[in-house]
């Protein structure tokens, strides 16, 4: 069974990320998410409602697992056996990070491969950085983000 894995903080999850999900979906037979515990960045959700959030986000994706994990991704895809990394490209302007991150992950574990996918132009712009911007500025996130998506920033965002 061909296997990949899509990782990420995802916080939060955008449509760019189910587009690339859906993606790697016609490519390979089963996908998992693999949600990044990383102590080194400042999150808006927990790994918990991370998880939670992308799970309902590809609940009509067949075929998807939602996990978490930490440490090196390369290390915990070997671990699962999964010899594929499923990495988006939205602009030109991701290119660089993320060859740099390919061949560094090409050294650290030659039998995982990295593959890049592009989501639909329609989502090219979005990142979850600015999700989190325009919520915070009191906009309108439901054309950039899955509806739980979208009604967990605004609760998390919510006057205590």
């Amino acid at each position: 069974m061909s296997r990949a894995v899509y990782a990420g903080t995802f916080d939060p999850m955008t449509y760019g990320h189910l587009d690339v999900a859906a993606r790697a979906l016609q490519v390979f037979e089963s996908l998992t998410i693999a949600v990044a515990e990383d102590p080194r960045k400042t999150l808006m959700f927990s790994t918990e409602e991370r998880m939670e959030l992308a799970r309902s986000s590809v609940a009509h994706l067949p075929y998807v697992e939602v996990v978490s994990f930490s440490g090196l991704l390369v290390d915990w895809a070997r671990e699962q056996k999964i010899p594929t990394l499923i990495r988006g490209l939205r602009a030109f302007s991701d290119f660089e990070y993320e060859f740099q991150m390919a061949l560094t992950n090409r050294k650290l574990a030659p039998d995982i491969e990295t593959l890049f996918l592009m989501p639909n132009q329609n989502f090219s712009y979005v990142s979850s950085s600015m999700v989190r911007e325009i919520s915070a500025l009191g906009g309108d996130v439901d054309q950039f983000v899955p509806a739980p998506v979208a009604e967990a920033l605004k609760k998390k965002l919510a006057p205590q």
